[in-house]
Formats: C-alpha cells, structure tokens, sequence
C-alpha cells in the first residue's frame, strides 16, 4: 500500500513536463484539505511545501481563513472553494463554483487538481485514523467538565417568561 501510495506522488514529484497545474495552486488544495479534513500531518507538511515554492508566510497562514481573506487572487479562491468542495461536501460542488474554476483553468488541470486534492483527502483521513505521526493526538473537541456541584437539568426551563424567570 505504501508503494502504491509513493507512485501517486510520482504524479508531480518530479516535474514531469506532462503537468499543467501550477504547483502553487497544487500545494493550496492540498493545503487546505490537510486543514478542512483537520489532519496536522497533510496541513504542516504542505504548508511546508508552500514555503518551498516562495509563498508568503502571511498567505499561507491565510489558508485557513482563506474567505475573508485578501490574499488570494481569483484563481486561487476558485481553487481553495474547490478543494473544499471536495473534502468538506464529499465532491458535491455547485455549478457557480465550477463555472468560476472552468474559467481559470482547463479540463487537465482540473482533473489534476481534483485527483490530488482527492489523493490528499484520502492520506489527511487515513493519517488520523491510524493517528500517524502529527496526527497521533488527542481528540481536540472534547466536553469540558461541569463545574463542582452542577446538577443537570433543562436549561430552558429557568428561561419561560410566563413564570417571569430567565436564564441567567
């Protein structure tokens, strides 16, 4: 399985001329799949690759909050929409959506783009389900204990303005 896995990297690794997609736009998706798929293994190493093709620090903290943000351009916003398209609505992507990214890239580079960030959706689950490296961790979204005393109950029930109580 790993050596099939290493062949897929094959893919773009060593710059074959055959490729169209421009490795910013690449690392981006996968990027931000590490991110949205919420593996630190996928996001820090490609935020590492970034850095490598000269990207900003600034940008790529911006990945994660790449909507708001002013430091992507059309294409790369089509691309980052994209790949979260794919990660976070399993593939479901609108049609605005695709018409935008069809008007910044061609039918090869989107199908590059689509098997990579796939490719990296894939390794950023499976790094967390078999908790590999920066992904072995504990759960970050857990129930923080009750204070000291607490005693379970409706919370709704102290807020009816009929009794003239509210919650507080």
């Amino acid at each position: 399985m790993l050596l099939h896995a290493a062949r897929g990297f094959g893919l773009y690794l060593y710059r074959d001329p055959a490729r169209k997609l421009d490795p910013v736009l690449r690392e981006l998706a996968q990027t931000r799949a590490g991110w949205a798929r919420g593996s630190q293994f996928v996001y820090s190493q490609h935020c590492k690759s970034l850095r490598g093709l000269g990207v900003s620090e600034a940008r790529i903290a911006a990945v994660a909050a790449w909507t708001v943000s002013d430091q992507f351009d059309a294409r790369e916003r089509a691309v980052l929409a994209y790949a979260d398209a794919l990660v976070l609505n399993g593939g479901r992507v609108a049609d605005g959506l695709f018409e935008a990214l069809r008007a910044e890239l061609d039918d090869e580079q989107i199908l590059e783009l689509t098997y990579i960030t796939c490719l990296y959706d894939m390794h950023a689950v499976m790094s967390r389900a078999l908790r590999l490296e920066f992904d072995d961790r504990p759960e970050p979204v857990v129930e923080v204990a009750a204070p000291e005393g607490f005693a379970a109950r409706d919370f709704m029930d102290t807020a009816r303005p009929e009794t003239g109580t509210r919650l507080v």
